[in-house]
């Protein structure tokens, strides 16, 4: 059984398809900006969109989505590996962290699209530990973030970070972070 007691539509890749490493799952959400929110409505906020497991299914999908440099409001595209959820609170997100990196209005659909292709075709190089990737359209920035599962992983975690900046094609200069979702929870617990 799916959510909500329906039944799991299974995905495979179609014949004559290049099968994924991978099944994954699109997902959105859009907030009202400045007010916290419950892991609980959050959960009922976001939106999935469809999931897929080849690169013909995705392309499929993403020809059709409006790009991140065209969203408007607090709006929010996930892509994250089947049956994993875009939440802190998923068994395979909560013990793992995210990098994250702000952009100036205008580059965050280029950034999207190359992050989300590295992502599907494996160039990160760490196996299982790629959870899934974020981007987040705000008023005067855009951020985009790549999950892991295994925050206390250092190695791993800088050869993510290493691979998003060659990705990414990002100049020396450009700030990274790496937050722990324990920490991003413990931040919206305080701000309740």
């Amino acid at each position: 059984m799916g959510l909500g007691g329906k039944i799991a539509k299974i995905v495979v890749p179609g014949p004559a398809e290049h099968p994924l490493q991978y099944n994954y799952t699109f997902w959105y959400s859009r907030r009202t900006p400045g007010r916290p929110t419950s892991s609980q409505s959050y959960e009922q906020n976001i939106k999935q969109i469809g999931t897929f497991a080849s690169v013909e299914q995705f392309w499929r999908f993403y020809s059709h989505m409006v790009r991140p440099g065209d969203l408007t409001g607090h709006s929010d595209f996930h892509l994250f590996k089947e049956g994993i959820k875009p939440m802190w609170e998923d068994d395979a997100n909560k013990n793992g962290g995210k990098w994250i990196i702000r952009l100036r209005k205008g580059l965050a659909s280029r950034c999207w699209e190359n992050l989300i292709l590295a992502m599907l075709g494996e160039q990160f190089m760490v196996g299982e530990e790629i959870c899934g990737a974020v981007v987040s359209v705000r008023f005067q920035e855009d951020i985009i973030s790549i999950w892991n599962k295994t925050a206390s992983d250092q190695a791993t975690t800088a050869r993510i970070r290493d691979t998003l900046r060659r990705v990414l094609n990002l100049p020396p200069n450009t700030v990274m972070e790496y937050k722990t979702h324990t920490d991003s929870i413990k931040y919206v617990v305080l701000s309740l």
